[in-house]
């Protein structure tokens, strides 16, 4: 047997039975005191465990909860100062692979998702066709007319955007919070620099990205009733467009030039070159043209309209190869060993 294998039947999630496999439902709470019991209380038996994560909140959401739910599940986390909901499902990861856990859902605590619907976030990852899963209120057309037209706007612009950056062409809706993930997987993430508030489903995805694991849609209905969401489309637009920006460029960088050297590599290095050559010495010569009050040879424009036609057509043969080299083999199989140490069973005494 070699040093990998055994490494790899030594993990406790590789030796847990499916039947077996713990579930544990990350709760961040930030202003759901009045909802919050009401998320927990509709978790059904599949859950294991249920951390609810106090993000120095102002209502003492926390603190609510303990006195008010009896239900042996849950484990109250409070955060000394507000991280923002990245950093509270961050802490709520944290705390349930802490405990060995093996599939890891966030869920809201606003009860704008539904919590019955966790077990089809689970399946595709007991079934080993998804290390992560998201979900997908544009799956069926017919609910979108009950999403706020602002928000149906803003998430339409925001997945565009998204797709670009994360690579992951075929997902929808990433603002979207209701996700599950392979504790093997969220255990080799990058806590410490994913983004902790508003940008953080974004972010998760260019991470994961990165490390080539299977991202699944699931459809689902948002449920729309007193709660107050505190993202504000136009304020974080502008902020969200930088950083999908700089995660596309590190993506780009990371995929296709240090990880690895393709013939996709070369048509976006060429392409971006003889794009822009085109533009300026095309620009160039407009503008020269037009101050001597003279037309510009056949020969001039040639030169300028082919690296610019030429540059164009290897960008879109690049993005073409982008839109299909999506992640499609899950990874979290081939994970024999957490970056975070899951906690090791206990051992009776001799």
């Amino acid at each position: 047997m070699g040093e990998a294998e055994r490494l790899h039947r030594m993990d406790p999630v590789f030796q847990t039975p499916p039947e077996t496999v713990k579930i544990a439902a990350v709760i961040p709470a930030y202003k759901v005191k009045a909802q919050v019991l009401d998320v927990i209380r509709r978790l059904g038996p599949e859950v294991d465990a249920i951390y609810v994560v106090d993000d120095a909140c102002p209502q003492a959401s926390g603190h609510h909860v303990q006195q008010n739910c009896s239900d042996p599940r849950v484990k109250v986390i409070f955060n000394p100062q507000n991280l923002g909901v990245g950093g509270a499902t961050m802490s709520g990861y944290q705390a349930a692979i802490d405990d060995g856990c093996h599939i890891l859902v966030k869920v809201d605590g606003d009860g704008q998702m539904a919590p019955e619907l966790l077990p089809q976030f689970v399946a595709p990852i007991l079934e080993g066709v998804a290390d992560y899963t998201k979900g997908n209120r544009f799956y069926d057309l017919t609910n979108i007319g009950r999403m706020p037209g602002i928000r149906l706007l803003g998430n339409a612009m925001l997945s565009f955007m998204s797709k670009f950056s994360t690579g992951y062409w075929d997902i929808f809706d990433p603002t979207n919070g209701y996700t599950a993930i392979h504790a093997r997987v969220a255990s080799h993430l990058p806590f410490d620099k994913i983004s902790q508030r508003y940008f953080f489903e974004s972010d998760m995805l260019f991470r994961l990205n990165i490390m080539r694991g299977v991202v699944m849609d699931i459809p689902m209905d948002a449920h729309y009733a007193d709660e107050v969401s505190n993202l504000r489309i136009r304020s974080i637009l502008g902020e969200f467009m930088f950083k999908h920006l700089r995660n596309f460029g590190k993506r780009i960088f990371y995929n296709y030039f240090l990880r690895d050297l393709s013939a996709a590599s070369f048509h976006l290095l060429l392409g971006t070159c003889l794009t822009i050559f085109g533009l300026l010495f095309g620009a160039y010569q407009w503008t020269l043209s037009a101050s001597m009050h003279v037309v510009s040879s056949a020969g001039t424009v040639m030169l300028a309209a082919l690296p610019l036609l030429l540059g164009l057509q290897l960008l879109l043969a690049f993005i073409s190869h982008d839109t299909q080299s999506v992640p499609r083999l899950p990874i979290h199989k081939r994970l024999y060993r957490s970056a975070i140490p899951l906690r090791q069973p206990e051992r009776p005494p001799s």
